[in-house]
């Protein structure tokens, strides 16, 4: 998933980032509230972490903002504002959670999980993509397919987790670039390559077929049988 993490302690924040990007997801973290709005306007977000105290552009007039828009991404406020009418003010500006600080990274990590099962209409005990006779698990971070089971390294998990996201669309090399490595285009790395072939090896390969279709001078399209 790609998150947006809008924290201004210098501390706290890069914790933040490393723990959800070690956790497999693509992390876009902002100390203004001004460029986390921007960001969470132009681009889409799985979900939206947001501390209520930050200079300036706090994240209860962030999210305030984004409701007024129509973009309905979950949000969870991180803050040490804990009281009940902070809880009931930022539930009611169009939250989903509220965490307050301080708090377990495990907590956190369950909480995003939790918010978007819900909004995604996932049974409470599974978070599960299914695409053709491939499927993973988001919680267990497990991949299978007929039944079994394919060990796949963090980047590749989240490179398939994206191909199945948008299983039948074409995936741009710096579309894939920004979404799983939080990278803008870059021409000399051959990253998405050297991914993508280990990937085919691991999912291809053993089952004699071909799942990524690489589309000359476009990108890649997920096709699954």
């Amino acid at each position: 998933m790609r998150l947006l993490v809008l924290e201004d302690d210098t501390t706290l924040g890069p914790w933040i980032e490393q723990g959800l990007s070690e956790a497999g997801h693509v992390v876009d973290l902002f100390g203004d509230g001004k460029d986390a709005l921007v960001a969470a306007t132009t681009q889409p977000y799985d979900v939206l972490i947001l501390d209520r105290m930050v200079p300036g552009l706090d994240g209860l007039s962030v999210l305030k903002a984004l409701r007024q828009a129509k973009i309905v991404v979950p949000a969870i406020f991180l803050t040490a504002l804990g009281d009940v009418d902070n809880r009931v003010e930022g539930l009611q500006a169009g939250g989903d959670d509220y965490l307050v600080k301080p708090f377990a990274f495990s907590e956190l990590n369950a909480r995003i999980e939790a918010i978007t099962r819900r909004r995604s209409g996932q049974d409470m005990d599974s978070a599960i993509l299914t695409a053709g006779d491939i499927s993973i698990d988001l919680h267990k971070r497990i991949c299978t397919r007929q039944g079994q089971v394919v060990d796949l390294n963090p980047k590749e998990f989240l490179l398939l987790e994206v191909f199945i996201r948008s299983k039948g669309r074409v995936q741009t090399r710096t579309m894939l670039l920004e979404r799983v490595w939080n990278m803008n285009f870059d021409p000399t790395t051959s990253v998405v390559e050297t991914h993508i072939s280990r990937l085919r090896a691991k999912i291809e390969k053993p089952f004699k077929d071909s799942v990524i279709r690489n589309i000359r001078g476009t990108g890649y399209v997920f096709e699954p049988v």
